[in-house]
This record gives C-alpha cells, sequence and structure tokens, in this order.
C-alpha cells in the first residue's frame, strides 16, 4: 500500500459512520484517478482501433464511465443523501447499460470479426493495469463508503480486473490465432459490468429508502 492509503486523521466518516466523501485528502485522490481514467480513456479506443479488439474497446468504455463517475461523485460531495444516492442509481444503471452494449458488440464480432492484433492489446493492456492498480491503490482506504463512495472504489476494482483479463485475451490470441479469447474476455468485462450495476443499484435504492424515512 501507498503512503496514501494510512489511517485518516481528518474528517474521515460523516453521518452514522458512514462515508460520505467530505475528506479534503479523498477529493484531491479522486480528482487524480480522474485524469488518469480519461487519459487512458483516449489512450485505448485508439489502441482498440489499431488492433481490432473488442476487449480493448469494453475496458476503453470502462475509463469513460468511470472518469465520468468520479467527477460525478466529486460534485455530489456534501450534497443531500437521497441526493447522493440517486447519483449511485444513475452510475449503476450506466454501468449495466454498458455491460449490455459491450456483450452485443462481442456477438456482433463474433460472427464478422478477424482476429485482433495482440501485441498491441498487450502492452496497453499492461499500460492501462499499471494506471488502475495504482489508482485502487490510492481509493482503497474509502472502499466501504456510502453508495457514491463505494461505486468509486467498484469502478476503479473493475479496471484493474478488466486489464488483467485483457492481457490473457491478448496471449490466447496470440497463442491461438483466433477472435475467440478477445471475445470471451469482453464477455466476461460486460459480466462484471452487470454485476457491479446490480450492487450499486441495490445499495442506492437502500440508501434511499432510508433517507426517504428519516425525511417522514
Amino acid at each position: 500500500m501507498s503512503a496514501g492509503c494510512g489511517h485518516s486523521h481528518g474528517h474521515s466518516h460523516d453521518h452514522g459512520g458512514i462515508f460520505e466523501g467530505a475528506d479534503p485528502a479523498y477529493r484531491r485522490v479522486l480528482l487524480i484517478v480522474l485524469a488518469i481514467n480519461a487519459a487512458m480513456f483516449a489512450v485505448e479506443v485508439a489502441a482498440g482501433a489499431v488492433a481490432g479488439s473488442v476487449a480493448l474497446y469494453a475496458d476503453a468504455l470502462d475509463f469513460a464511465m468511470d472518469a465520468a463517475t468520479y467527477g460525478i461523485s466529486f460534485w455530489a460531495i456534501g450534497r443531500a443523501a437521497q441526493t447522493r444516492a440517486r447519483v449511485a442509481l444513475l452510475k449503476g444503471g450506466s454501468l449495466g447499460l454498458m455491460g449490455a452494449g459491450v456483450l452485443v458488440l462481442a456477438l456482433w464480432r463474433l460472427f464478422t470479426g478477424a482476429p485482433p492484433e495482440p501485441l498491441t492489446m498487450g502492452l496497453v493492456g499492461l499500460m492501462a493495469l499499471a494506471a488502475n492498480v495504482g489508482s485502487a491503490v490510492l481509493l482503497y482506504r474509502w472502499r466501504n463508503g456510502d453508495a457514491n463512495v463505494a461505486s468509486v472504489w467498484q469502478c476503479s476494482r473493475n479496471d484493474a480486473i478488466g486489464n488483467v483479463l485483457v492481457c490473457v485475451a491478448a496471449l490466447g490470441v496470440f497463442g491461438t490465432g483466433s477472435a475467440l479469447p478477445d471475445l470471451i474476455v469482453a464477455s466476461l468485462m460486460a459480466g462484471l459490468f452487470l454485476n457491479s450495476s446490480f450492487r450499486i443499484v441495490r445499495q442506492a435504492l437502500g440508501e434511499l429508502r432510508m433517507a426517504g424515512a428519516q425525511a417522514e
């Protein structure tokens, strides 16, 4: 773990002992991770086009969603509980749509696409893995916050797992000369998106119900 993942000495928890993002250190980390994800989205879109890889496109979409997630999460910090839960609900729904879109693309490429170029896939996958492991380490200490904060951690975790899968797909394509490993990994990543979508939406709905009950 990095030095930034030690114990917080500021306002690390808010109402009811649940961290809501008020720590200035968390805000700084959120902006750093946002910049990393925006840069890697651009890199992977270009690399996906060059390599013809659905897995790279899926990972690029994940970077784009994460950059948007971090920006929205930064905006939501300090706002009412219902607002933060609604933001998390929006993010969870968007993640689900992204997962469904990747599955459709993978099925389409199964019948129409040529094998991707594995060297580009592997190099970009390793670069993205380094970026996302660093992001996940920076965010690790805040992984158990409210739905808004927790969704940020889950997105970073998804990215790191996704990058490992992209590297595995590159090895599979190199070894077999087939597009199938790329499409399998893209489908696995879509499943990960859908699983996280379900978890985020479920937690956000619970927090919305709790906030409504407290308002009565």
